[in-house]
C-alpha cells in the first residue's frame, strides 16, 4: 500500500535527485561531501524549482 502511494512516489523521485546533487558535487570536490550536505544544499538550491517543474509536469 504505502509502495503505490503518491507520498511516497514523491519521496523516491526527490530521494534520487538528492543522490544525483551528491554525486555531481562530490565530483566537483573531489571527495564524498556526504548526504546531510548534499541534502541541505539541494534543498536550498533546487527544491523549489524542482517541485514547480514536477507540478508543471502532471498539469496541476
Amino acid at each position: 500500500m504505502v509502495k503505490n502511494s503518491m507520498l511516497y512516489k514523491e519521496f523516491l523521485a526527490e530521494r534520487e535527485e538528492i543522490l544525483k546533487h551528491k554525486w555531481i558535487e562530490s565530483e566537483k570536490a573531489g571527495y564524498d561531501i556526504g548526504f546531510e550536505r548534499a541534502l541541505l544544499d539541494w534543498i536550498v538550491k533546487h527544491r523549489a524549482s524542482w517541485r514547480e517543474k514536477r507540478r508543471e509536469g502532471r498539469g496541476s
